[in-house]
């Protein structure tokens, strides 16, 4: 997971949820920027999801939102993909 917010507002996040995974701080934008996800109108990152390969190449882009069924579609993408888990 990658944010543009602050360490400190991510590791807040992380704890409150509870979160297993590694998160990026991304505060300067450039990763952002190199995925094209930044908002040309607001400068904000959209929320789309990069589904990345062992080898490092992108198996698929998401870009609708999935607010209320996250958990859901990423265990089912995941599974479209055949990404096994660690």
């Amino acid at each position: 997971m990658a944010s543009t917010d602050p360490i400190a507002k991510n590791k807040e996040f992380a704890a409150k949820e509870q979160a297993n995974f590694t998160m990026l701080s991304d505060e300067d934008k450039k990763v952002a920027d190199a995925y094209g996800v930044l908002s040309p109108t607001s400068g904000l990152a959209r929320r789309w999801w990069f589904f990345i390969g062992p080898d490092g190449k992108i198996l698929h882009i998401e870009t609708a939102s999935h607010t209320a069924d996250a958990g859901q579609f990423l265990a089912a993408k995941l599974e479209e993909l055949k990404i096994k888990k660690r």
